[in-house]
Protein backbone atom coordinates (compact mmCIF):
# COMPACT_ATOMS: atom_id res chain seq x y z
CA UNK A 1 0.00 0.00 0.00
CA UNK A 2 2.23 2.68 -0.91
CA UNK A 3 0.02 5.79 -0.38
CA UNK A 4 -1.46 4.06 2.87
CA UNK A 5 0.63 3.94 5.74
CA UNK A 6 -0.39 2.72 8.93
CA UNK A 7 0.05 5.92 10.14
CA UNK A 8 -2.10 7.44 7.37
CA UNK A 9 -4.75 5.18 8.09
CA UNK A 10 -5.67 5.66 12.04
CA UNK A 11 -5.01 9.02 11.81
CA UNK A 12 -7.87 11.16 12.88
CA UNK A 13 -7.23 14.35 10.78
CA UNK A 14 -9.65 16.59 12.56
CA UNK A 15 -7.73 16.01 16.05
CA UNK A 16 -5.78 19.40 16.86
CA UNK A 17 -2.89 17.01 17.38
CA UNK A 18 -2.83 15.99 14.18
CA UNK A 19 -3.31 19.27 12.75
CA UNK A 20 -0.30 20.95 14.73
CA UNK A 21 2.19 18.30 13.41
CA UNK A 22 0.33 18.35 9.76
CA UNK A 23 1.25 22.07 9.95
CA UNK A 24 4.90 21.66 11.36
CA UNK A 25 5.61 19.18 8.51
CA UNK A 26 4.18 21.35 5.80
CA UNK A 27 3.83 25.00 6.34
CA UNK A 28 3.38 25.35 2.87
CA UNK A 29 -0.40 23.90 3.00
CA UNK A 30 -1.17 26.24 6.56
CA UNK A 31 -2.25 29.14 4.84
CA UNK A 32 -4.65 27.47 2.42
CA UNK A 33 -5.74 25.29 5.35
CA UNK A 34 -6.74 28.60 7.16
CA UNK A 35 -8.76 30.19 3.89
CA UNK A 36 -10.71 26.61 3.76
CA UNK A 37 -11.50 26.89 7.41
CA UNK A 38 -12.66 30.85 6.95
CA UNK A 39 -14.44 29.67 4.27
CA UNK A 40 -16.06 27.03 5.87
CA UNK A 41 -17.25 29.08 8.93
CA UNK A 42 -18.84 31.26 6.15
CA UNK A 43 -21.01 28.71 4.27
CA UNK A 44 -21.81 26.75 7.16
CA UNK A 45 -24.24 30.11 8.32
CA UNK A 46 -25.63 30.18 4.82
CA UNK A 47 -25.86 26.71 3.65
CA UNK A 48 -27.36 24.13 6.09
CA UNK A 49 -27.47 21.47 3.79
CA UNK A 50 -24.97 19.86 2.76
CA UNK A 51 -25.67 19.49 -0.98
CA UNK A 52 -26.33 23.56 -1.04
CA UNK A 53 -22.68 23.51 1.32
CA UNK A 54 -20.93 21.41 -1.24
CA UNK A 55 -22.64 23.06 -4.40
CA UNK A 56 -21.21 26.55 -3.03
CA UNK A 57 -17.63 24.93 -1.97
CA UNK A 58 -17.39 23.97 -6.35
CA UNK A 59 -18.79 27.21 -6.95
CA UNK A 60 -15.62 28.75 -5.36
CA UNK A 61 -12.98 26.48 -6.29
CA UNK A 62 -14.14 26.16 -9.99
CA UNK A 63 -14.24 30.04 -10.11
CA UNK A 64 -10.53 29.81 -9.38
CA UNK A 65 -9.35 26.82 -11.41
CA UNK A 66 -11.77 23.96 -12.56
CA UNK A 67 -8.87 21.58 -12.73
CA UNK A 68 -8.21 22.15 -9.08
CA UNK A 69 -11.70 22.04 -8.35
CA UNK A 70 -11.58 18.50 -9.43
CA UNK A 71 -8.35 18.12 -6.96
CA UNK A 72 -5.89 18.24 -9.67
CA UNK A 73 -3.08 20.91 -8.86
CA UNK A 74 -1.99 21.19 -12.67
CA UNK A 75 -2.81 19.94 -15.70
CA UNK A 76 0.08 16.97 -15.78
CA UNK A 77 -1.73 15.51 -12.43
CA UNK A 78 -5.11 16.29 -14.17
CA UNK A 79 -4.32 13.94 -17.04
CA UNK A 80 -2.56 11.14 -15.17
CA UNK A 81 -5.65 11.02 -12.43
CA UNK A 82 -8.18 10.71 -15.25
CA UNK A 83 -5.57 8.11 -17.14
CA UNK A 84 -5.44 6.29 -13.90
CA UNK A 85 -9.48 6.14 -13.29
CA UNK A 86 -9.80 5.24 -16.75
CA UNK A 87 -7.44 2.61 -17.19
CA UNK A 88 -8.75 0.65 -14.05
CA UNK A 89 -12.35 0.58 -15.71
CA UNK A 90 -11.24 -0.55 -18.75
CA UNK A 91 -9.11 -3.20 -17.12
CA UNK A 92 -11.45 -4.25 -14.63
CA UNK A 93 -14.18 -4.86 -17.10
CA UNK A 94 -16.12 -1.67 -18.75
CA UNK A 95 -16.68 -2.21 -22.89
CA UNK A 96 -16.98 0.13 -25.29
CA UNK A 97 -20.67 -0.91 -25.83
CA UNK A 98 -21.76 -0.38 -22.16
CA UNK A 99 -23.87 2.20 -20.66
CA UNK A 100 -22.38 3.94 -17.71
CA UNK A 101 -23.32 6.39 -15.12
CA UNK A 102 -20.72 8.76 -13.83
CA UNK A 103 -21.74 10.09 -10.89
CA UNK A 104 -19.46 13.68 -9.76
CA UNK A 105 -18.49 13.43 -13.42
CA UNK A 106 -16.72 16.77 -12.80
CA UNK A 107 -15.13 18.42 -15.17
CA UNK A 108 -14.25 15.25 -17.31
CA UNK A 109 -11.26 14.42 -15.97
CA UNK A 110 -11.72 10.62 -16.54
CA UNK A 111 -15.24 11.52 -18.65
CA UNK A 112 -13.46 12.42 -21.91
CA UNK A 113 -11.60 9.41 -21.78
CA UNK A 114 -14.69 7.44 -20.93
CA UNK A 115 -16.70 8.95 -23.73
CA UNK A 116 -14.14 8.62 -26.26
CA UNK A 117 -13.99 5.07 -25.58
CA UNK A 118 -17.73 4.60 -25.23
CA UNK A 119 -19.96 4.02 -28.11
CA UNK A 120 -22.30 7.08 -29.10
CA UNK A 121 -24.36 8.32 -26.18
CA UNK A 122 -22.93 5.63 -23.91
CA UNK A 123 -22.03 8.01 -21.55
CA UNK A 124 -24.31 9.57 -18.95
CA UNK A 125 -22.48 12.10 -16.31
CA UNK A 126 -24.47 13.85 -13.43
CA UNK A 127 -23.06 16.28 -11.05
CA UNK A 128 -24.40 18.66 -8.30
CA UNK A 129 -22.32 21.65 -9.48
CA UNK A 130 -23.93 23.77 -12.31
CA UNK A 131 -19.95 25.72 -12.77
CA UNK A 132 -18.08 22.41 -12.87
CA UNK A 133 -20.81 21.27 -15.55
CA UNK A 134 -19.78 24.19 -17.55
CA UNK A 135 -16.36 23.33 -17.56
CA UNK A 136 -16.95 19.87 -18.42
CA UNK A 137 -18.76 21.15 -21.73
CA UNK A 138 -15.80 23.33 -22.83
CA UNK A 139 -13.83 19.91 -22.21
CA UNK A 140 -15.82 18.38 -24.24
CA UNK A 141 -15.48 20.99 -27.39
CA UNK A 142 -11.83 21.27 -26.76
CA UNK A 143 -11.65 17.13 -27.37
CA UNK A 144 -13.49 17.27 -30.25
CA UNK A 145 -16.29 14.93 -28.79
CA UNK A 146 -19.48 16.45 -29.22
CA UNK A 147 -20.07 13.69 -31.81
CA UNK A 148 -20.31 10.95 -29.24
CA UNK A 149 -23.20 12.25 -27.87
CA UNK A 150 -22.61 12.30 -24.29
CA UNK A 151 -24.99 13.45 -21.31
CA UNK A 152 -23.89 15.83 -18.70
CA UNK A 153 -26.83 16.49 -16.71
CA UNK A 154 -27.30 18.69 -13.32
CA UNK A 155 -28.88 16.56 -10.11
CA UNK A 156 -29.55 17.38 -6.35
CA UNK A 157 -29.43 14.09 -4.75
CA UNK A 158 -28.10 10.34 -5.44
CA UNK A 159 -31.91 8.77 -5.63
CA UNK A 160 -31.27 8.51 -9.72
CA UNK A 161 -35.72 9.07 -9.96
CA UNK A 162 -34.96 10.68 -13.05
CA UNK A 163 -33.32 7.49 -14.76
CA UNK A 164 -34.12 4.45 -16.24
CA UNK A 165 -34.43 1.31 -14.37
CA UNK A 166 -31.52 -1.46 -15.34
CA UNK A 167 -30.25 1.24 -18.06
CA UNK A 168 -26.67 1.06 -16.36
CA UNK A 169 -23.80 -1.94 -17.13
CA UNK A 170 -21.30 0.74 -14.98
CA UNK A 171 -22.01 2.92 -12.21
CA UNK A 172 -19.14 5.06 -11.15
CA UNK A 173 -18.35 7.40 -8.11
CA UNK A 174 -14.59 8.83 -8.22
CA UNK A 175 -13.83 11.47 -4.89
CA UNK A 176 -17.95 11.71 -4.17
CA UNK A 177 -18.41 9.57 -1.18
CA UNK A 178 -14.91 11.06 0.33
CA UNK A 179 -16.80 14.32 0.48
CA UNK A 180 -20.25 13.07 1.57
CA UNK A 181 -21.67 12.34 4.57
CA UNK A 182 -23.33 9.11 5.70
CA UNK A 183 -26.72 9.25 5.06
CA UNK A 184 -25.69 10.68 0.99
CA UNK A 185 -23.70 7.40 0.48
CA UNK A 186 -26.72 5.50 1.94
CA UNK A 187 -29.45 7.37 -0.45
CA UNK A 188 -26.94 5.86 -3.46
CA UNK A 189 -26.51 2.36 -2.13
CA UNK A 190 -30.24 2.20 -1.43
CA UNK A 191 -31.09 2.97 -5.17
CA UNK A 192 -27.86 1.94 -7.29
CA UNK A 193 -29.81 -1.78 -7.74
CA UNK A 194 -32.29 -0.49 -10.03
CA UNK A 195 -30.84 1.42 -12.50
CA UNK A 196 -28.12 -1.19 -12.38
CA UNK A 197 -28.54 -3.71 -15.77
CA UNK A 198 -27.87 -7.19 -15.54
CA UNK A 199 -24.77 -7.90 -13.98
CA UNK A 200 -23.87 -4.17 -13.77
CA UNK A 201 -21.23 -2.98 -10.80
CA UNK A 202 -21.13 -0.21 -8.99
CA UNK A 203 -17.67 1.22 -8.01
CA UNK A 204 -16.75 3.97 -6.12
CA UNK A 205 -13.96 5.63 -4.14
CA UNK A 206 -13.71 6.71 -0.49
CA UNK A 207 -11.02 8.56 2.21
CA UNK A 208 -10.11 5.59 4.42
CA UNK A 209 -9.55 5.34 7.90
CA UNK A 210 -9.15 1.94 10.24
CA UNK A 211 -9.47 4.20 12.93
CA UNK A 212 -11.97 6.86 14.24
CA UNK A 213 -14.52 7.60 11.52
CA UNK A 214 -13.96 11.68 10.80
CA UNK A 215 -14.67 14.48 8.67
CA UNK A 216 -12.28 17.58 8.39
CA UNK A 217 -14.58 20.62 8.11
CA UNK A 218 -17.47 19.59 5.80
CA UNK A 219 -15.02 18.55 3.30
CA UNK A 220 -13.73 15.96 3.56
CA UNK A 221 -15.41 12.51 5.13
CA UNK A 222 -13.15 9.01 6.25
CA UNK A 223 -15.01 6.20 6.80
CA UNK A 224 -13.73 2.60 7.68
CA UNK A 225 -14.24 -0.11 4.86
CA UNK A 226 -16.12 -2.39 7.51
CA UNK A 227 -18.82 0.58 7.50
CA UNK A 228 -19.76 0.77 3.91
CA UNK A 229 -19.52 -2.59 2.87
CA UNK A 230 -21.93 -3.35 5.77
CA UNK A 231 -24.01 -0.54 4.45
CA UNK A 232 -24.16 -1.87 1.04
CA UNK A 233 -25.24 -5.22 2.37
CA UNK A 234 -28.33 -3.55 4.03
CA UNK A 235 -29.67 -2.99 1.15
CA UNK A 236 -28.86 -6.28 -0.53
CA UNK A 237 -25.74 -5.57 -2.74
CA UNK A 238 -22.52 -7.62 -2.61
CA UNK A 239 -19.27 -5.23 -1.94
CA UNK A 240 -16.13 -5.82 -1.67
CA UNK A 241 -12.64 -4.09 -1.26
CA UNK A 242 -10.51 -3.89 -4.60
CA UNK A 243 -7.07 -4.86 -3.09
CA UNK A 244 -5.40 -3.81 -6.35
CA UNK A 245 -6.63 -0.61 -6.36
CA UNK A 246 -4.31 0.28 -3.38
CA UNK A 247 -1.43 -0.16 -6.15
CA UNK A 248 -2.12 2.90 -8.14
CA UNK A 249 -0.84 5.92 -6.97
CA UNK A 250 -4.03 7.41 -5.85
CA UNK A 251 -4.65 8.38 -1.60
CA UNK A 252 -8.28 7.06 -2.01
CA UNK A 253 -9.49 3.56 -1.48
CA UNK A 254 -12.31 1.72 -3.79
CA UNK A 255 -15.12 -0.64 -3.41
CA UNK A 256 -17.27 -3.04 -5.96
CA UNK A 257 -20.63 -3.23 -5.42
CA UNK A 258 -22.67 -5.98 -7.31
CA UNK A 259 -26.42 -6.70 -7.55
CA UNK A 260 -26.77 -10.48 -5.80
CA UNK A 261 -28.04 -12.94 -7.92
CA UNK A 262 -30.88 -15.32 -6.95
CA UNK A 263 -30.83 -17.64 -4.89
CA UNK A 264 -30.90 -21.48 -5.75
CA UNK A 265 -34.30 -22.14 -6.78
CA UNK A 266 -34.99 -18.58 -7.21
CA UNK A 267 -35.50 -16.45 -10.73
Amino acid sequence: MPNKTAESLNANRSSLAHKVRYALRNPGRVVPHVRRTVRDWRLRMTHRDHVDYYRAVMASDAARDPRAAVGSRNEERWLALGRMQFDYLVEHGLEPGHRMLDIGCGNLRAGWRLIDYLDEGGYYGIDISPDILIAAKGVLAERGLQSKLPHLTITRDLTFSFLPEGRFDVVHAHSVFSHSPIEVIDEALANVERILAPGGFFDFTFDRTEGEEHQVLREDFYYRTDTLIALAEKHGLDARFMEDWEERPHGQSKIRVTARGPRPGEG
